[in-house]
C-alpha cells in the first residue's frame, strides 16, 4: 500500500507522521516529535541561530532514516512561522535538501490555518454551529472559526509563544504587570479575532498544540485519570483550566517542573501560552475547552482525503 510521510517543521517542535493510504483508509504507522526549538535565540531578530540550524539538520537526518526504513513513497514537508519569517530560512531549507534530499515547502499563515481546520475536522465531528479552533505555535497562532461544512473565518497572527516569551516573560514567576502589558498588546494584535468572535459567536473552543496537550496531562495527573492511547481529543472543564492557569502564572520554572503532568519541553512557554488562552476566554462564555490531538500535519494528509476512515 502507498505510504505517505508528513514532516511539520514548527518553531518549537519538528513532527514526523507516516501513514499508509489505501483508498479511503488511512492507517497511522509512525509518529515522532523532536523539540528542535529553532526559534530560540533568533526568532525575535528574524533569523535562525547557528545552533538551531544544527539541531534542525540533525532532526531531519533522523526523520530521513525512519522514512527510508518504512519505504515511504510520498514525502511532504511544510515549514511555518519561524522559517517563513527568517532572513536565513531558505538557507536552512537548502541545507536540508542537500543533506537529506527532502524538499520542504514554506506555507503561508493563511494556508496553515486552513490545514489545521482539516486536521481538526478529521479528528472531531464538528457541529453545525460555529466553533473557534486555536493552534498555538512558537512563532504564530492560528485561529479558525468554522463548522461541520466550512471555514467561516481564519487568520494567522505572528504572536506565537516564543515571541510572547521573549517579550513579556523576562522574570520568573511572571510579574502581574507583565500579564497586564501582554493583555493590552493582545487587545491590539487580536482585534480582528475579537471582532470575528462577536460576529460569528462560536459556541466552543477547540485547542491544538503542545500547550493543550500539557494542560491535559496536568489535569489527568491531578485527577488520577488515564487517557486512551487512541483518543483524538479530550474535554477540559473550564474551572479545571482556571485552577491550572493560576498555578502556572504564580510559580517559577522549578516549581512548574514539579507540577505532576508537566511536560519538560513546555515548561518555559506554557505561562504565556496559557495566558493567551485565558485572554481569548474573556470573549467566550463556554463551560469547557476541547483539546484536539490532530492539527497541521494531519491536515496536510487529510485535506485531500476527506471522508477517509482513520485506522489507528
Amino acid at each position: 500500500m502507498p505510504k505517505t510521510a508528513i514532516i511539520d517543521l514548527g518553531t518549537n517542535t519538528f513532527h514526523l507522521f507516516i501513514a499508509e493510504v489505501s483508498g479511503k483508509n488511512l492507517r497511522t504507522l509512525y509518529k515522532e516529535k523532536i523539540a528542535v526549538k529553532i526559534g530560540r535565540n533568533g526568532i525575535s531578530r528574524g533569523k535562525i541561530a547557528a545552533d538551531a540550524q544544527k539541531r534542525a539538520l540533525h532532526a531531519l537526518k533522523i526523520f530521513k532514516n525512519v522514512i527510508d526504513q518504512f519505504g515511504v513513497d510520498d514525502v511532504r514537508g511544510v515549514a511555518t512561522s519561524a522559517i517563513r519569517n527568517a532572513k536565513n530560512g531558505q538557507e536552512l531549507l537548502d541545507k536540508i535538501k542537500e543533506s537529506t534530499g527532502i524538499k520542504i515547502e514554506v506555507i503561508s499563515g493563511d494556508r496553515e490555518a486552513e490545514l489545521i481546520y482539516f486536521g481538526v475536522k478529521a479528528a472531531i465531528k464538528l457541529k453545525s454551529r460555529p466553533q473557534l479552533i486555536m493552534d498555538i505555535g512558537g512563532g504564530s497562532v492560528e485561529f479558525i472559526i468554522g463548522n461541520d461544512t466550512e471555514i467561516l473565518w481564519k487568520q494567522s497572527f505572528e504572536i506565537g509563544a516564543q515571541r510572547l516569551l521573549d517579550r513579556f516573560h523576562k522574570v520568573d514567576p511572571i510579574q502581574e504587570d507583565s500579564i497586564v502589558e501582554m493583555n493590552s498588546f493582545l487587545e491590539i494584535e487580536l482585534a480582528d479575532l475579537i471582532e470575528a468572535i462577536r460576529e460569528y459567536n462560536p459556541t466552543g473552543l477547540i485547542g491544538c498544540s503542545g500547550t493543550f496537550d500539557t494542560l491535559k496531562e496536568i489535569y489527568f495527573s491531578a485527577n488520577k485519570l488515564e487517557a486512551s492511547s487512541d483518543s483524538r481529543y479530550f474535554v477540559l472543564p473550564k474551572q479545571a483550566y482556571n485552577t491550572i492557569h493560576l498555578d502556572l502564572v504564580t510559580k517559577n520554572r522549578q516549581e512548574r517542573l514539579s507540577i505532576p503532568g508537566m511536560v519538560t519541553m513546555r515548561v518555559d512557554m506554557i505561562v504565556v501560552a496559557s495566558s493567551l488562552i485565558n485572554f481569548v476566554l474573556r470573549f467566550m462564555d463556554i463551560p469547557e475547552i476541547v483539546s484536539c490531538t490532530f492539527a497541521l500535519k494531519e491536515g496536510v494528509l487529510f485535506h485531500n482525503n476527506e471522508g477517509a476512515t482513520i485506522i489507528n
